[in-house]
């Protein structure tokens, strides 16, 4: 991909990943990424805002082969997708300063040996000229990392904001506009990445919030051109606001958990409750995790492998421990062959959800009326909460 004109002052540059699958060895990105990197001339001084992944530093060269000088190379974030590439972008501009916050310094030094002498600290709300225009950096911590900062330019409105309201998506639109695809990106990768950090993000967006932002350019996805679109998204995302919603994660054996289930979301469907469901062998994390940023209730299913939950369901529930996410009431379901404590390991694993515990229902063997009766009551409470939301 050529360089992009923004404006008269920004280019936009970096690659398209269409055909990556994977991140961190944890994430899927069933639509590809990008590594967006932004070149601002100014009057005087010329800069480049972040960088690519490694393994697509050569398209970022050729995209700089005509520019001759960078006085400034910013770094937003520490992390390889966006900062693998400054010690190349530093060998081929000798004469460049790199610029990052006062943690981002050991972070850079550490993961890609920059050179000591190269890195200028910036403070937060400190500003640097170029002349003509003037970028604004403002600290926002755990956006996903501690050293996160963003860049606001100043006379053009833009902020640019790395991995904050990013979306994991190739496409070769420049621009989001309003398609609400870009959207379901961003909530994602919000629900994957930041989610965790729900709590600090709420300040970090108080700290933009006085800024006039006509264009939000971050290091994945498309350029937000109506950005309070996405402003209002993350809004919503990060309030105590939840919906209607169950979402259950479960997975089954020899098919008694998997009747539960069904049961349970017949249940709750007649009583005008949305239900998410995901048999966890073949689901999208991802897709969970979106499922999860609104719900007001988690009922994770398991079988019993060995006195305790089945080890993928024991995985799922760690994850959702580590999303944290805002959901308000838990329940657990499942069946055993002689013996279980499956639900006393699933409590245990789950200590950053702070939830009301509504009810466990474990048949032993193949569940009977009983059993399902037990659900009815459980589906019964979780309308009389889901009431009072």
């Amino acid at each position: 991909m050529k360089p992009r004109k923004v404006s008269e002052r920004v280019q936009w540059m970096g690659a398209i990943d269409w055909n990556r699958r994977l991140f961190d060895s944890l994430i899927p990105l069933p639509d590809g990424t990008s590594y967006n990197a932004y070149l601002l001339r100014g009057s005087e001084k010329t800069t480049l805002i972040d960088t690519v992944d490694p393994a697509k530093v050569d398209i970022l060269l050729e995209q700089l082969r005509d520019i001759p000088q960078i006085d400034y190379l910013i770094s937003l974030h520490a992390e390889q997708d966006h900062s693998g590439s400054i010690p190349t972008i530093l060998e081929a501009y000798p004469h460049a300063q790199l610029i990052c916050s006062q943690k981002a310094q050991e972070l850079l030094i550490d993961h890609l040996h920059v050179a000591k002498e190269r890195i200028k600290i910036v403070n937060d709300g400190e500003k640097l000229s170029l002349g003509d225009c003037t970028l604004a950096f403002i600290y926002t911590p755990w956006v996903h990392w501690p050293e996160t900062m963003v860049a606001y330019l100043e006379e053009e409105n833009i902020l640019f904001s790395c991995d904050f309201f990013g979306s994991h998506l190739a496409t070769s639109d420049l621009y989001a506009g309003d398609d609400p695809y870009v959207c379901e990106a961003a909530k994602r990768y919000y629900a994957e990445i930041m989610m965790p950090f729900r709590s600090i993000i709420k300040k970090n967006m108080e700290k933009i919030g006085d800024l006039d932002v006509k264009l939000i350019a971050p290091s994945h996805g498309p350029i937000y051109n109506k950005p309070q679109c996405i402003l209002d998204y993350y809004r919503n995302w990060i309030s105590d606001t939840v919906a209607n919603k169950v979402v259950i994660p479960y997975i089954s054996m020899h098919g008694s958990t998997e009747k539960m289930v069904e049961y349970l979301v017949s249940s709750l469907a007649e009583r005008d409750i949305k239900v998410e469901k995901f048999e966890l062998s073949s689901t999208d994390i991802g897709k969970l995790a979106m499922a999860l940023v609104d719900a007001a209730t988690i009922v994770i299913g398991t079988p019993t492998v060995h006195f305790g939950p089945h080890p993928i369901v024991f995985s799922v529930t760690q994850l959702a421990n580590a999303l944290k996410p805002k959901v308000k009431y838990a329940a657990i379901i499942g069946s055993y062959g002689w013996g279980t404590k499956a639900v006393e390991q699933i409590a245990g694993l789950i200590p950053n959800l702070k939830v009301d515990v509504l009810d466990t229902v474990m048949c032993k063997g193949y569940p009977r009326k009983e059993d399902f009766e037990a659900l009815d009551r459980l589906a019964d409470k979780i309308k009389e909460k889901h009431a009072l939301l």
